[in-house]
C-alpha cells in the first residue's frame, strides 16, 4: 500500500500528492492529513474519481485509505 504523509502541509499540497499517488499506484493509497477539512478534501477527490475510501482518526490527524482496482 502506497502511503502519502501530508500531515502538516497546506492545501492544495495534500490533494496534489494524493492525485499523483493515485495516478502512479495500482493498489490502495493511504493518505495521512492533519486537519478535518483536508480529510474532507481527500475524500471528495476520491469520490469524484469514483473510488471507494475509508477514513479513520489517528492520534495526530486522519488516515484516508482509497481503494483502487
Amino acid at each position: 500500500m502506497k502511503e502519502v504523509d501530508a500531515r502538516g502541509l497546506s492545501c492544495p499540497e495534500p490533494l496534489m500528492l494524493t492525485a499523483e499517488a493515485l495516478k502512479n499506484t495500482k493498489g490502495p493509497v493511504r493518505v495521512l492529513v492533519t486537519e478535518p477539512h483536508q480529510k474532507m478534501n481527500v475524500e471528495k477527490l476520491a469520490k469524484d474519481r469514483g473510488k471507494k475510501y475509508t477514513s479513520t482518526e489517528i492520534p495526530d490527524g486522519f488516515a484516508v485509505v482509497i481503494e483502487q482496482q
